[in-house]
């Protein structure tokens, strides 16, 4: 899933592989508050975006993906791609990453509040494009 995010495959790999090592390496620092994979989300978000871990720029803002497998419906696929940057990303993380409200907060910084918020602006907006384009069946609910 983390291919769709620094733009290619190789670069993809690169995080995930180096966040599983410092997510091992810094085990310890994992204090048990919210979930694991959560926390190992974050990191490889981070890594993705080139980000360094004492950056205060919330993640969410810094990352822009694209929908995997575009082909499969070309409609939702450009609904999405007109979604602002944050919403596309906090989609993503929900719908293709499967995280929940909670584990998406931990991983971009935000509240789970924002990221509920976001991902209810985010379904209005893709049902309004997809309903202007008579493709109301492939909105994400």
């Amino acid at each position: 899933m983390l291919t769709s995010l620094p733009g290619n495959r190789d670069a993809a790999r690169d995080a995930v592989q180096e966040a599983f090592a410092v997510a091992l390496a810094r085990r310890g620092q994992y204090r048990g508050e919210g979930s694991l994979e959560g926390w190992v989300w974050k990191i490889a978000l981070r890594l993705a975006s080139g980000m360094r871990p004492s950056s205060s720029a919330p993640l969410a803002d810094r990352l822009d993906p694209v929908l995997p497998e575009q082909e499969l419906d070309p409609a939702l696929a450009a609904a999405i791609r007109a979604l602002p940057p944050r919403r596309r990303l906090l989609l993503f993380l929900r719908y293709f990453a499967d995280l929940s409200y909670e584990e998406i907060a931990q991983a971009c910084g935000l509240s789970p509040g924002t990221v509920g918020a976001a991902l209810s602006q985010a379904r209005a907006e893709l049902g309004r494009a997809l309903e202007r384009n008579g493709q109301l069946e492939g909105v994400i609910r």
